[in-house]
């Protein structure tokens, strides 16, 4: 039976002391400190270990998994020893892989090559490639002979590329598989990528370190059994993140008798405003469309010289999808200082 122990939280300094210096000064260049899932979850990547990380949406899992990838790419790619081969194989029951990918892979990579140039150190290029049911013939096939270092790809892109030949010749030495978003498949698409895990074992020279990702998810031993596999041989730790959030609530109105009181609608603008000024970002929710969309145009109409395009959008399921992508990084960044209005179905 698999064997199954809790992952060990290590201290930042453990953390730090695996980095390569380009990747070192990156991450503090973009963070303060590691966070409670990279503590967890760095450490036992760098030291080849099966794991399954649960954690909260925005506890940073995906660059938990990638950094320890990351890292030992670079040093490879400053030794000028990267081999035309898969090192990483990236997979994910989501076809929408490309916001998540170029926050926590390819941007990540280019600053740190950036930051490579500016000291005069020489790395390889270290190549990303997407691989899902979308990907042209030509792109595949340029992918056969220059293989990305890291594939990012689907299940069932998957399966199919582990019975072409020429792929199959670069995933021959593949030492790194992470599964995201795991919780989705319990079903059959878990059981087909269950034999393709398996599939990619045998492929692989090198046992392949397995790295599961969820936000929700339970059992976890049952789970970690799917991530890599029932044998006797076979080890995995499993950390279970809980990040503590102070939250404070707080239940206000605008007016003192909402039914009576005719000026209800300025006063809850005026409410509004008021909080969105004394906070970095807000966020309001609406329960339709038109009421996201309403809400920002009063806001625009009532206090025109605080509130514009720059500062304020509304995000819903008709905006286009380049428009919400832009909405959604200007959130991450804070390049915007007051309000973004998402809707929610009542």
């Amino acid at each position: 039976m698999t064997k199954i122990v809790q992952a060990v939280k290590r201290e930042s300094r453990q953390v730090e002391k695996a980095l390569h210096p380009l990747v070192k000064e990156w991450f503090f260049t973009k963070f303060k400190e590691f966070s409670l899932t990279q503590l967890y979850g760095v450490g036992a990547i760098w030291e080849r270990r099966n794991i399954l990380i649960s954690a909260p949406t925005g506890g940073t899992k995906t660059l938990t998994a990638f950094l320890s990838i990351l890292n030992y790419l670079v040093i490879l790619a400053e030794k000028q020893e990267l081999e035309n081969r898969i090192y990483c194989v990236y997979t994910s029951p989501l076809k929408a892989l490309s916001s998540d990918i170029w926050k926590n892979l390819v941007e990540p990579l280019q600053e740190i090559n950036q930051l490579a140039e500016s000291k005069g150190i020489k790395l390889q290029e270290i190549r990303v490639g997407l691989r899902t049911g979308d990907t042209t013939i030509a792109e595949r096939a340029k992918m056969a002979r220059k293989a990305p270092h890291i594939l990012v790809t689907t299940p069932e892109s998957l399966a199919i590329i582990l019975t072409s030949k020429n792929f199959v010749n670069a995933l021959n030495g593949v030492e790194f598989c992470i599964v995201d978003e795991i919780h989705a498949l319990d079903n059959k698409r878990g059981a087909y990528l269950s034999i393709s895990l398996e599939r990619l074992n045998e492929v692989s020279k090198i046992w392949p370190v397995k790295i599961g990702l969820s936000a929700t998810i339970s059992p976890l031993e049952e789970v970690a059994k799917f991530l890599v596999g029932i044998d006797d041989e076979r080890e995995v730790e499993i950390a279970q993140v809980e990040l503590q959030k102070k939250i404070d609530i707080e239940v206000l109105t605008p007016v003192k008798n909402i039914i009576d009181d005719e000026n209800i609608q300025n006063n809850m603008y005026r409410l509004i405003d008021a909080l969105i000024q004394a906070h970095k970002t807000t966020l309001i929710f609406t329960n339709t469309r038109a009421g996201t969309e309403r809400v920002v145009s009063h806001l625009k109409d009532k206090f025109p010289t605080i509130y514009g395009d720059d500062n304020i959008a509304a995000h819903h399921g008709s905006l286009s999808k380049t428009l919400r992508y832009n909405i959604e990084e200007r959130l991450r960044n804070g390049d915007c200082n007051y309000v973004r209005l998402s809707k929610i179905f009542s």
